[in-house]
């Protein structure tokens, strides 16, 4: 006897679509023109949302079809970590903490009519290189601090 699972109830899988990557010029340039920013540890988090009006400003034809409703990017500033390899491996490191740890912040995005997509972007600013705990760690901490500043909730609430 073999049960079968609905695909409702089956586990969401934790992977980093194409539609995840924030690749277009204009929607960067804003991004840090007119983006807000929260520090965790060694990362920084910048952060837009944007309305379905922002996002059609943006572009001089129609919106891309591939914008998901979270787009990232990672950086590594070449000033604060001159190797290549140290680059790539906090690269590598930011966004493996990221693919386990977005989901909440994705749903609740696509739950809000409000806002079309958010846009992050994920910068490493320490000088040396730091364990997968602390960068798990501080990822968190910058994803919960772009959910509350967000969505605020009200003085009296205590509910998360």
């Amino acid at each position: 006897m073999t049960e079968t699972k609905e695909i409702n109830d089956a586990p969401e899988r934790l992977t980093l679509r194409k539609s995840a990557k924030l690749r277009h010029r204009t929607l960067v340039q804003e991004l840090f023109q007119k983006g807000k920013s929260v520090y965790s540890g060694p990362i920084r988090v910048t952060f837009r949302a944007l309305s379905d009006e922002e996002l059609k400003g943006s572009f001089k034809e129609a919106v891309p079809d591939l914008m998901g409703p979270v787009q990232f990017m990672i950086t590594v500033p070449k000033k604060k970590r001159r190797h290549a390899v140290d680059r790539v491996l906090m690269r590598r490191r930011i966004r493996e903490a990221f693919r386990l740890q977005w989901h909440p912040l994705r749903q609740r995005i696509q739950a809000d009519p409000a806002i079309r997509t958010l846009s992050l972007a994920i910068v490493y600013m320490d000088t040396t290189n730091a364990g997968m705990e602390t960068i798990s760690a501080a990822v968190g901490s910058a994803l919960s601090k772009v959910r509350k500043k967000l969505y605020p909730q009200p003085k009296g609430d205590t509910d998360c």
